[in-house]
């Protein structure tokens, strides 16, 4: 008996999904597995189980062997990353990336990037926690629709595109969008009352520095909606100043 498609059973939609970018200058797991432990400190929950995208681009000229793609996904898998694919691979390597379960990455969409070079010979100061560390920005360049939740963890948030209503940016560290914001914004999520946010165009529906946070029911304070404008925390309360006037 012919078995007919169920109405609603399956809804695609595009969607925007935010990677790490690991940029191998090696490709010996011993050498990787130093390098990402110096990065994280120890801290296991460091990425949080981001999907991650190797970018081979500086070993293209210089390898002389197969990659093995299983141990790196391992390794990478062991610090809480989920490889899932491969960018700038020649076509040589193809079919042994493809043989891993990994995708060939042709995106124009960049992932936040996480450089992996061959370890430091320096100590690593300890403690250390994720949310003290700051090794790079998260930088999003495409619009940030609502239902969509971007989460900088450890770091600051880069946001260059309009972030549309009912969209929420998280950040251990400050937020800044090079554009209307719209949606929530919560900076200092861990606790870094130092933390703010930058918006050119302020027009959020709420936001949020070190858990204080603030909404705009009832309008925005004179001279900053749809200014560009800094948010700070100023004991328990949130002030809004509009950047130009910050500057005088």
């Amino acid at each position: 008996m012919a078995k007919f498609p169920v109405p609603g059973a399956l809804e695609i939609k595009i969607a925007t999904v935010v990677a790490v970018a690991a940029t191998l200058h090696d490709a010996d797991p011993a050498a990787l597995d130093a390098a990402l432990a110096h990065m994280t400190a120890g801290d296991a929950a460091f990425f949080d189980r981001e999907f991650a995208v190797f970018d081979v681009a500086p070993l293209v000229s210089t390898m002389t062997g197969p990659i093995d793609w299983d141990a790196l996904i391992t390794l990478f898998r062991r610090y809480s990353l989920n490889p899932v694919a491969v960018r700038n691979a020649p076509p040589a390597m193809q079919a042994g990336i493809l043989a891993s379960g990994l995708s060939i990455d042709n995106s124009l969409t960049r992932p936040h990037a996480v450089d992996v070079p061959p370890p430091a010979p320096r100590p690593v100061p300890a403690p250390v926690s994720a949310a003290a560390v700051s090794l790079f920005a998260l930088v999003i360049d495409v619009p940030v629709r609502a239902g969509q939740r971007i989460y900088a963890r450890g770091t600051d948030l880069i946001v260059t595109a309009a972030v549309n209503n009912g969209a929420e940016l998280i950040a251990d560290g400050s937020i800044h969008v090079y554009a209307p914001l719209r949606g929530r914004a919560l900076a200092g999520a861990s606790g870094n009352a130092e933390a703010r946010i930058f918006a050119m165009s302020m027009e959020a529906e709420l936001v949020s520095i070190a858990g204080v946070y603030r909404t705009f029911d009832d309008g925005f304070p004179d001279g900053v909606a749809n200014q560009s404008v800094q948010v700070r925390l100023a004991g328990d309360r949130l002030d809004l100043v509009a950047l130009h006037a910050a500057a005088r």
